[in-house]
């Protein structure tokens, strides 16, 4: 959310838009993961939430934040997930709903898609004032009038001096990030009850529902193979470990450049309604209606 608000801050105005960056997908992916499918299974302390890590943090985060993932001796407690990006691709057949590509406004502010367009009432209101004083006013021979002097007097004019406030933003720029969802599990009653709800949540399609994020969302696409790999089968002293690894792709886009770009994400600009030429009487020798003879004179 991004605040603007006037000098004397009394004006305070709020536009519900963030830019979309490669963290903004991945934060889709993670609160899908954590909040959406909200996996629980059986454990020797009951039925709990299975923990979710994003695997590309810190060490030192890692240790200060996830304590209850380790135990004594530093070994991650089974079950857990991990999410891991493992690219991107930049593929121009996947454009999304903006095919073409739309070059930036021409100015030091640019911005390419109009998101959002209203009536700026103050302005608005100030040529509407302005043209009803003129019409009801003395200069135009009516202060005798009803409503006369009266700037803001009703009228059935058609309102044609309207200022519109267009937001616009940067081309989105399409790409396809790929996840890695690893679970891992000491049983494979574990493993049943976290995978399934998995293989279940896109249905008979292999389109899973819309990932989002900070009022961003894409289309995410769940991989068919959801083998499972242990070493169950050798008899050595190692714990026993059942992982399963889930491929996800997600139909994102990117707009902007984030901190290393010029422009402002957000451009907020308003039309012209009325145009003037002035010209200049001395150069051109015209004559004012109301003074007798040349005005060079």
């Amino acid at each position: 959310m991004r605040d603007r608000s006037n000098v004397s801050g009394t004006i305070k105005q709020t536009v519900p838009f963030e830019p979309s960056t490669l963290e903004t997908i991945d934060y889709s992916v993670y609160d899908w993961a954590d909040k959406k499918m909200n996996i629980f299974c059986t454990t020797n302390k009951g039925f709990k939430k299975v923990p979710i890590v994003w695997v590309a943090a810190e060490r030192s985060r890692q240790v200060k934040n996830n304590k209850n993932l380790r135990d004594d001796e530093g070994s991650l407690i089974f079950p857990i997930i991990t999410i891991q990006r493992d690219n991107f691709v930049k593929d121009l057949t996947k454009k999304g709903m903006f095919f073409g590509n739309i070059d930036p406004f021409p100015d030091e502010k640019g911005g390419s898609i109009t998101i959002a367009r209203r009536v700026k009432e103050d302005k608005t209101a100030n040529f509407l004032n302005a043209d009803s004083y003129r019409r009801r006013s003395g200069i135009a021979g009516n202060a005798g009038a009803v409503g006369g002097q009266q700037i803001n007097f009703p009228s059935n004019k058609k309102k044609k001096k309207i200022v519109y406030e267009t937001v616009t933003i940067p081309m989105p720029v399409y790409v396809e990030a790929k996840y890695s969802i690893k679970i891992k599990t000491e049983f494979q009653q574990q493993i049943n009850e976290i995978v399934q709800p998995f293989v279940t949540s896109a249905g008979g399609i292999n389109y899973d529902v819309l990932v989002g994020h900070a009022g961003h969302r894409y289309e995410a696409f769940m991989d068919s193979d959801f083998s499972t790999t242990t070493n169950v089968a050798d008899m050595g002293e190692e714990a026993r470990v059942y992982e399963t690894t889930i491929g996800l792709r997600v139909l994102g886009y990117l707009v902007g450049a984030t901190k290393n770009q010029e422009q402002p994400n957000i451009v907020v600009r308003e039309n012209a309604v009325e145009v003037k030429i002035p010209r200049e009487r001395v150069i051109f020798g015209d004559v004012p209606p109301w003074i007798n003879g040349k005005y060079r004179s």
